[in-house]
C-alpha cells in the first residue's frame, strides 16, 4: 500500500475515533415534538449543563413516542421526557392500572429488562385527561367531581383521540352516569376552551397540564373514581451513561417531585400563549431550583 493511501486510511480512522469520542463524552437530551415536551428537554439540558459543567446536545422535537424511544434504544439520545401510561400502553403494550406506582413500577422494571433504560424518580406532575368545565359551572356541584357531575346534563366537547381511545369516552361513560345533552361534539383541540368559553359545550376532554387551565375561567373535575390511567412524567435515561456518568442522574433526579400540575400548566402557558422562548422559561423555572 503507498504512503497517501495510508494517510487517507490513517485519518479516516483518527477521525472515527474523534467522532466516536465526542459522541460518548456529549450528552443528548431529546423529546418528542409539543410544547410540553420541548420545555422539559430544555429543563433537562439546562439542568445537565449548570450542574455538570458541561455542553450539553439537544436533540429536540423528534416526532412521537416510538420514534423517540427507538433513538434512545439505539443510543441517537441519552436522556427524555416520558409519560408512564404512555410507555405502558403504546411501548409496552399493556394496560396500566389507576395506582401511579404500581404503573411507574412496572415500566420502570421492564425498561430496565428489556431496553436498558432507567426511569428517574416522577418530576411531580400528571399529564392524564382532565374533563374540563367552566369554573362557575364547577361552583354550582355538590363536589368538583365527575361523580357529581351527574346531577345535570353537558354538552361535551372532544378531540378525535379521545373520542376513539379506549381509555377515553368509552371508559368514562361506563364508569360516571354522566348525562350527555346531545352527541359529542368532535373538535380540534385548540378549540376545546373557546367553545367552553362561547358556551358552545358545558365540558370538555383536555388534558391536565394544559396551558389554559393556568386560566382561572377554568376547573378540572377530579377523577373521584380514577378511571383514567396515570400519566406521570419522569426522565428516562440510558443506562450506559448512567455507568459512565453518574452524577447525571444526581443532577436530573434533583428535579424529582419539583414541577406540580400547575407549574406545568403554567410553563405551557408562557411558551403557548404569551410566545416567550422556551430557553427563557426554562432557565427561569430552574433559577427557582435548588
Amino acid at each position: 500500500m503507498n504512503r497517501s493511501l495510508i494517510r487517507v486510511y490513517s485519518c479516516a480512522f483518527v477521525a472515527l475515533i474523534l467522532c466516536s469520542c465526542g459522541r460518548d463524552n456529549t450528552i443528548v437530551v431529546g423529546s418528542k415534538n409539543f410544547t410540553e415536551q420541548l420545555i422539559l428537554g430544555e429543563i433537562a439540558a439546562q439542568q445537565l449543563e449548570r450542574k455538570l459543567h458541561i455542553q450539553v446536545s439537544r436533540k429536540l422535537n423528534l416526532g412521537g413516542t416510538l420514534l423517540t424511544h427507538e433513538a434512545i434504544v439505539h443510543g441517537d439520545i441519552d436522556v427524555y421526557p416520558e409519560y408512564t401510561g404512555t410507555a405502558a400502553s403504546v411501548v409496552l403494550k399493556s394496560t396500566p392500572t389507576g395506582d401511579p406506582a404500581q404503573v411507574y413500577m412496572a415500566v420502570k422494571d421492564a425498561y430496565l429488562s428489556r431496553f436498558a433504560l432507567i426511569w428517574l424518580p416522577p418530576l411531580g406532575f400528571n399529564d392524564t385527561f382532565a374533563m374540563v368545565v367552566r369554573s362557575a359551572d364547577a361552583r354550582k356541584l355538590p363536589q368538583p367531581d365527575l361523580s357529581a357531575a351527574a346531577v345535570r346534563k353537558w354538552r361535551l366537547g372532544v378531540g378525535y383521540e379521545f373520542l376513539t381511545r379506549p381509555d377515553g369516552l368509552t371508559k368514562l361513560a361506563k364508569a360516571y352516569a354522566i348525562r350527555w345533552e346531545g352527541t359529542p361534539r368532535s373538535m380540534d383541540l385548540g378549540l376545546l376552551y373557546q367553545a367552553l368559553e362561547q358556551r358552545k359545550v358545558d365540558m370538555a376532554a383536555g388534558n391536565s397540564t394544559d396551558a389554559q387551565l393556568a386560566d382561572s375561567k377554568f376547573s378540572v373535575l377530579r377523577d373521584d373514581k380514577k378511571v383514567f390511567p396515570p400519566y406521570n412524567a419522569c426522565f428516562v435515561v440510558r443506562r450506559g451513561l448512567i455507568q459512565q456518568r453518574p452524577e447525571a442522574e444526581w443532577a436530573l433526579s434533583m428535579l424529582s417531585h419539583r414541577i406540580s400540575d400547575q407549574t406545568m400548566r403554567e410553563l405551557n402557558r408562557r411558551v403557548e400563549q404569551d410566545h416567550q422562548p422556551i430557553e427563557k422559561v426554562a432557565r427561569e423555572f430552574l433559577a427557582g431550583q435548588p
